[in-house]
């Protein structure tokens, strides 16, 4: 029998991932306690969370007891600080700013969770983000108007306009920087016997 697959994550772009790898899913909002603990390093943030969004939706929706169930969270870092949401114009323009030149470091932390068997398969996956040095403050505030990244960690959409900002990207995987590292999850799940090359959700 086919598995249930349940994405533990209402991230419109992290579904959209999951339509393009032709997966059957579910969606389920997971309602966990986002705040880092104290001394806990970002690598480790994005982990804990990723699992405990996975484990939420099985311990809040019984009809999940044998799914396997997505999770993911993802932190963006300049000058090892985790940056947060710029909420307005005025702070997605001075978070730009500040990145002129720099490296932003996205760290997306990905969790399959087999709720049958009670295990996790969970990683960190790292993906750099390399600011043009030229950039110039009416550039920056052009971006912000047309595209309006308000409610992005980083003031940005890699997906849109934001990529005139770069100077290059490094990393395994561009789905990485949407949020949904797209390789690990399709190795995680063919362990599971997961395979959407195989037919739907069927044995691998």
């Amino acid at each position: 029998m086919p598995r249930t697959l349940v994405l533990a994550s209402s991230s419109p772009y992290r579904r959209a991932i999951l339509d393009k790898l032709h997966l059957n899913y579910q969606v389920c909002k997971p309602e966990i306690d986002e705040q880092a603990r104290p001394q806990e390093t970002a690598e480790q943030l994005v982990k804990r969370l990723a699992t405990e969004k996975a484990k939420a939706v099985v311990q809040r929706q019984p009809q999940f007891a044998d799914a396997v169930v997505i999770g993911s969270d993802q932190v963006a870092l300049c000058d090892n600080e985790i940056l947060g949401k710029p909420h307005n114009e005025t702070n997605a323009v001075a978070q730009l700013q500040r990145f002129v030149g720099k490296t932003v470091t996205f760290l997306t932390g990905l969790c399959v969770y087999d709720a049958a068997n009670d295990s996790c398969d969970v990683v960190c996956v790292p993906f750099y983000v390399h600011f043009r040095d030229d950039l110039s403050d009416a550039e920056l505030r052009r971006y912000v108007e047309l595209e309006q990244p308000l409610n992005c960690a980083g003031s940005f959409k890699s997906e849109g306009l934001g990529i005139s900002l770069f100077k290059s990207l490094q990393g395994d995987d561009p789905n990485t920087l949407i949020g949904l590292p797209s390789i690990e999850l399709l190795r995680m799940l063919r362990r599971l016997h997961i395979n959407p090359l195989a037919g739907d959700n069927s044995l691998a």
